[in-house]
């Protein structure tokens, strides 16, 4: 039997790996709690009617999930809004407003593995829940563009595409879409960017028929095109609006230049791009949703969220507004190795304590635990090597001091200590060396 590997999808990570991924995550918490989020985890296993009833039944393809040992149906977490969404719903008059919680955790979805998407990846959520006004939608898209700008990327390297689910619905108002055509219109318009004229035109007509297809096709054109505020408030003014309908229009359009004007005060604009091709194929989105890609090319989104205002109801909760985003760890990556900014790890060490001969080794456990008891970084050879060898491991570790035990200076109760940084050796007590180095660290 040949060597165990890991299943497909899924990754094993080694120290540096591992210090690549950890460095994901202390970014994602440093701008996160700088924005006064607090950090939650929820349970990796849930009941599958939480995906179920988020999602609907063709969520069962994509997911993990299984009878378990007490016969109930469970499912491996695919994405973490629905179970955040339950903790609040759960305490919702408990938890003072607004509710502004982040987390980063792992997430499982069983689809064909491809560039950018696994089995197994890590997700940061950011939700804001129990707030009705337009600024925590500016909040969310501001920490959005943060949570990107810490890795070193700017304005050159990606674009936050929005749009807004009432100003779509009020389009298709206006048109006279029937309710029940709004998930499947929404749909194609999610595809709309990889699907071909042909496509287009033949879907259409399938949902409206020749004559009003054409008409539709005309004003959505014109609709996709639009690329600024100044453009959407032209668009409307073409129309005689009822009155009823004048105002829902005219109160959105407020609404987009509140974000507008704060995403600009907050130095964020130049960042923001007007994109009616982003619906969210998902059903729950209700206000602005939005998506981060890179500005170069039409790649796989690097995030994505918006507004759910009824995702804490429709799960058995009270009703409470909501907006957040999450981002994968996996297209991420792939992203910063593109532009150069994967940081370069090597693991730094504080002290490498060099041995002369194995009986003082005894002699110097009790130094090195002193030093590790102040939080520094000791290694040591757990075998005799010689001199040279433990030198150059030192050397190769990065340790930024050496310590010597060697017989001729214990024989005086002392030990060399050797600052490589800036070279200077010197013979002294354990105790004087503990303070030297420890003094750096404070």
């Amino acid at each position: 039997m040949g060597m165990f590997q890991s299943l497909a999808g899924f990754r094993d990570f080694y120290p540096d790996q591992c210090q690549l991924r950890n460095n994901l995550f202390n970014n994602w918490r440093r701008v996160s709690l700088t924005a006064n989020f607090r950090e939650y985890d929820v349970p990796s296993l849930e009941s599958l009617d939480l995906y179920l009833e988020k999602s609907g039944e063709e969520i069962l393809s994509q997911i993990y999930h299984f009878m378990d040992k007490g016969d109930r149906a469970v499912a491996m977490r695919p994405e973490i809004t629905p179970s955040v969404a339950r903790m609040v719903g759960a305490k919702a008059n408990a938890l003072k407003k607004p509710i502004k919680w982040f987390s980063i955790g792992e997430c499982f979805r069983y689809e064909r593995p491809q560039k950018g998407r696994l089995r197994s990846f890590y997700q940061y959520n950011a939700d804001i829940f129990g707030e009705k006004s337009i600024f925590a939608d500016v909040e969310l898209i501001n920490l959005l563009i943060n949570s990107l700008k810490i890795f070193g990327l700017t304005n050159v390297d990606f674009r936050v595409r929005f749009s807004d689910r009432k100003m779509w619905a009020l389009l298709l108002e206006l048109l006279g879409v029937h309710p029940n055509q709004t998930k499947d219109v929404l749909v194609l318009i999610d595809k709309y960017e990889r699907i071909t004229d042909k496509d287009w035109e033949v879907k259409t007509t399938q949902l409206f028929g020749a004559e009003k297809a054409m008409s539709f096709r005309n004003i959505i054109g014109d609709w996709l095109n639009l690329s600024n505020l100044a453009d959407l408030k032209n668009f409307w003014q073409r129309y005689q609006l009822e009155d009823s309908f004048q105002k829902k229009v005219f109160q959105r359009l407020e609404d987009w230049s509140h974000l507008l004007e704060a995403l600009k005060t907050m130095g964020v604009s130049d960042f923001i791009e007007l994109d009616f091709t982003i619906v969210r194929g998902l059903a729950y989105y209700t206000g602005f949703v939005f998506e981060a890609f890179d500005r170069n090319q039409k790649s796989r989104a690097l995030a994505g969220g918006g507004r759910y205002d009824h995702l804490v109801a429709k799960l058995g909760g009270p009703e409470i507004p909501a907006t957040g985003f999450a981002i994968g760890d996996v297209t991420l990556q792939d992203f910063l190795k593109s532009k150069n900014l994967l940081p370069k790890y090597c693991q730094s060490l504080d002290v490498y304590v060099v041995i002369d001969g194995y009986e003082m080794l005894h002699n110097a456990l009790s130094g090195i635990s002193a030093l590790r008891s102040q939080g520094i970084s000791v290694e040591y050879p757990l075998k005799p090597i010689s001199l040279g060898k433990q030198f150059k491991i030192a050397h190769s570790c990065g340790a930024n001091w050496i310590v010597v035990y060697g017989e001729r200076e214990w024989s005086m109760g002392e030990v060399t200590l050797k600052n490589l940084s800036n070279g200077v050796d010197s013979v002294v007590s354990p105790r004087v060396a503990l303070e030297s180095i420890a003094s750096k660290y404070m």
